[in-house]
Formats: C-alpha cells, structure tokens, sequence
C-alpha cells in the first residue's frame, strides 16, 4: 500500500546541512555523468575524422570526395547516410537499454547503489580497450556494446544515488551536477577530439575512444571507497541505528528521526512486492510511469542528440572542414556546460517547471531558426556562405544553451525523484529505457531523415519541442524543495493526475502550496 502520513504538516520538517562528505560522495558518484558525455562527444567527433572513415567506413569517405566515381555528386545532406556509421553510434544504447532492463535495475535494487556503479565503471573500461584497440567495424561495435552495458548500470544508479543523498531543499543543484558533469565529459572529448585530428599517421581516433578509460577508473575506484545511501540500506535491511549514524554524517545533524522514519515506512510498504509490477499495474502509481517514459522520450525528441551525436558531421555537412567543425564543436560545449553550471543555480529557487518552459521556447525559436537558415542557403552543392556559416553556429549554440539550462539537466532529476522507495529502482529502469528507445531512434534514423527531410528535419524537431513544454504546462507539478520520500503528495493535489487517482478536488484545509497545484 501507499505510504501516508497521519499529521497535517506538509511538507514535514527536515534538518541537516550541506556537508563536505555528502559533496564528495556525490562528486565521485557524477563521474558516471562524466563517462556518458564523453561517449556522446567522442563518437561525433571521430566520427567526422577521414582516418577512422577510411578504416571503417570508407564508403561514406568517398561520398565526401564526391561520390567517388557516381554519375553525379552526392547531396550535401547525404553525405553521411549509412546505417553502418549509426549503428556504430547507437549500439552503445542498445546494449545500454538491454542491461538497464534485464539487469540493472535488479542489482541497484537488491545490492545497492554503489554495487551497480562499479559494475558500471569495469564495463566501461573494457568498453574503452576495445574501442581503442579495434581493428575492424565489428570490434569498433563491440566496443561501444561494452560501454553500453557500463552506462546501463550508471544511468540506473547514480541519479538514484544523488537524489538520496542530496538535502531537500539543495537536491536539484546536486541532480543537475550529473548533467554538468556529463558537459565536462563532452568537453575533454570534443577538446581531445580537435587535439588528436592533428597527430600524423591517422591513429589519432584510437586515443580519443581509449582515454574514455580514464574517467571510468575514477568511478570504479571512487565507488569502492562511497558510502551507501540511507535508502538503500534500509531497503537491504540494514540495522536501524548504522543508518541512523550514517544519516546523521550526511547530514550533519543528529535531528534525522523524522527522515529515517519516511525511509522505513516507504520501505515496509514495498515489503513482498515487484516494484516493476507495481509501476506497471498500479494505479496510484500512473502519474509516475507517465513522467518517467514521457519525460526522457521528449528529451530526445528536441533534437539534442543530433547536435550531441552529430554535431561535427552536421557542421561539415554544410561546408567547415575537419579542423574548424571540431572546433566549433568544443565551443558549443562550452557553451553547454555554462548553461548547466547556471542551471544548478537557478534549479532550486525558480523550480524545474519555470527552466523547463524557459528552455522549451529558447529551443523552439531556435531550431525554426536552424531549419529557415539551411533551407534558404544550403544547397545540395557547395556551402554555406562565411556569415550564414556564423550564424548558423551562433543559433545552434543558443538552442544548446536553453537545453543545458532545462531538459538536459532536469530529464534526470524529475525522473530520480518523483518515484517512492517501493518503485524507485524499477521507475529508474523504466525512465533510462525510454531514454535509450528513443535515443537509439533518433540516432539510427537521423541521417537518413537529414538526407531525405533536409532542412525540414529541424521543423520536425520544433514540433515536438512545442508539444512537450505544452506537456510541462499542462502536466508537471512543481517539486522543488521536497523531501524525496514526500515528493508523491504533488499528484494528489495536481488539477489532472488527482482524477486520474481518484482524490477528486483538492482537500479543504491542505497546506500544499499553490504553485504546486498548478
């Protein structure tokens, strides 16, 4: 059964502090975001490099000579059509999908948090060995299939761990610390990229997928040394008094009664039960299971990955050379991780529902603006002009700015944080599948789509954009500065999901506020 509370006073009050040991648990613990954003970087930028195309995927090479030898010259947006080349991308987010559903989730669940991020971190290792060492298009594939498996496990574990650990009131600067890690990740990639496109003898490509090894040992070393969170222990049935005591340390309070209470209880309630089939069939628990495939569906459905995955290929594409699209890429994550960083400010005083409308209408404008620029002047032949060059590079690095302030950062902490305990492992695997559905979509179909829908392509993605932060108005209740084991309060009281529950009106007397309700 659901877990309720016999008191009116809501939310119920939480002591503690910001602590030094919480801070460092959840920074080693945001490396996961950091291996992510250098998978997403260093495949778009190799990539785009001749060396690793004219070992892996020399047809593409020819099509960029200019068709190498067809009765006429390829379209410039159908220069890097092959599925091939986004099988190489989307396989790290099959093999991700398949662990994150069949496995993951078990082990986050049953064994803990922590567990499943040094799961996470051997996968990437071998991942990255595999990658630099490959000698042929399966092993490069197989390479990023480990590395998948490495970002099922962390995508499962580690919002969950920095939600759990977070104080209430902070937990949005420190969820949105993974997307502002997984900038910096994007940024040593794209930065390592540019480097490396210079080194003689074309090897280059195989250091930039090695070195993902780097920030992989930093997680798999770090995750020995992390504590488990609270939750977590409770869930494995851990004495009452060691939690309490590690409570009180990430706290830095002794005053934790009432936490560890809301903890017992949402873990008694889950006692016996399958919390995959809780979501799945539960009608309590339907706001929830809406949130956590829709709210990773829309993320990828803005186009982020295209600029994420592609955007190297997408630059040359309308006429930059190697060097100045890799470096024009390491700007624009600049750019990202600034946003972010102002993000984790902004999170937790303005509310995720006020940056996630914010950002949805700076990206709708922006990405008309891509589509109105590339069909007015980009042709089948030739480039962009130098002005139109700029400022389709400016447009695309403010559509950037407005994902890394909103969807970027809160697809991960809405999701991590609106699930109660009994649901919370199993809610995660259903939010990182959707995520990986809809990203191996994206990713497998883009250039195909870019090479069909040409320009068009972009106004298909502002549809969507549109659509979801109608989705955010309509349906999204605010959450800032609740207790996570609380959080489940906001869809009794929500003007939609309190029907779909079966609460009916709001109740005389609640002390939710009223942005809250909206």
């Amino acid at each position: 059964m659901a877990v309720g509370f016999v008191d009116d006073e809501w939310p119920r009050p939480r002591g503690g502090r910001v602590t030094a040991f919480v801070v460092l648990s959840c920074f080693t613990a945001a490396m996961g975001g950091a291996i992510y954003g250098y998978d997403i970087g260093t495949a778009g930028g190799v990539s785009s490099m001749e060396p690793f195309l004219r070992e892996f995927f020399p047809d593409v090479l020819r099509r960029m000579a200019g068709g190498g030898g067809a009765p006429r010259r390829v379209s410039n947006y159908c220069k890097f059509d092959s599925q091939l080349l986004t099988l190489f991308t989307s396989s790290l987010y099959i093999s991700g999908l398949l662990t994150a559903v069949l496995l993951a989730s078990w082990v986050t669940a049953s064994r803990g948090r922590r567990t499943s991020m040094i799961l996470g971190g051997v996968a990437y290792i071998a991942g990255a060995a595999v990658s630099g060492a490959a000698v042929n298009v399966s092993m490069a594939i197989l390479g990023r299939a480990l590395l998948g498996v490495g970002l099922g496990f962390t995508t499962q574990s580690v919002p969950l761990y920095m939600a759990e650990m977070a104080p209430a009131r902070y937990r949005g600067a420190f969820s949105n610390g993974i997307q502002f890690s997984l900038c910096l990740g994007a940024l040593a990639a794209t930065t390592v990229n540019f480097a490396v496109e210079k080194i003689r003898g074309g090897w280059g490509w195989r250091l930039s997928l090695s070195l993902a090894g780097v920030p992989a040992v930093l997680l798999t070393v770090g995750a020995i040394f992390l504590p488990e969170t609270p939750n977590s222990l409770v869930q494995q049935g851990e004495d009452r008094d060691k939690v309490k005591a590690l409570l009180q340390k990430i706290r830095g309070v002794d005053a934790v009664d009432n936490e560890l209470d809301e903890i017992v209880a949402a873990n008694a309630a889950a006692q016996g039960e399958n919390g995959m089939w809780l979501i799945l069939s539960q009608r309590r628990y339907r706001p929830q299971l809406a949130m956590a495939v829709l709210i990773p569906a829309f993320t990828q459905l803005t186009g982020i990955n295209v600029i994420g995955f592609y955007a190297p290929v997408l630059l040359r594409t309308i006429g930059m050379g190697e060097s100045a699209s890799l470096m024009s890429t390491v700007i624009l994550v600049i750019v990202s991780s600034a946003s972010t960083l102002i993000s984790m400010f902004l999170v937790d005083s303005f509310g995720r529902r006020t940056l996630l409308l914010v950002g949805g209408f700076q990206m709708l404008v922006s990405e008309v603006l891509i589509g109105g620029v590339m069909a007015a002047k980009l042709r089948d032949e030739g480039g962009l002009s130098r002005t139109y060059a700029l400022l389709l590079i400016f447009v695309i690095n403010v559509y950037s700015a407005g994902f890394s302030l909103s969807w970027g950062p809160l697809s991960w902490l809405v999701p991590s944080e609106i699930f109660p305990l009994e649901i919370r492992s199993a809610g995660q695997s259903v939010a990182v599948a959707s995520c990986f559905v809809f990203t191996v979509i994206v990713a497998q179909c883009f250039l195909a789509m870019l090479c069909r829908m040409k320009a068009c392509i972009f106004f298909f993605f502002a549809g969507w954009i549109a659509a979801m932060t109608a989705f955010v108005y309509l349906f999204l209740p605010e959450t800032k500065g609740m207790p996570i084991e609380q959080v489940g309060r906001v869809w009794e009281e929500h003007w939609f999901w309190r029907w779909i529950l079966g609460t009916g009106e709001i109740h005389p007397g609640s002390k939710l506020p009223k942005e809250l309700s909206q």
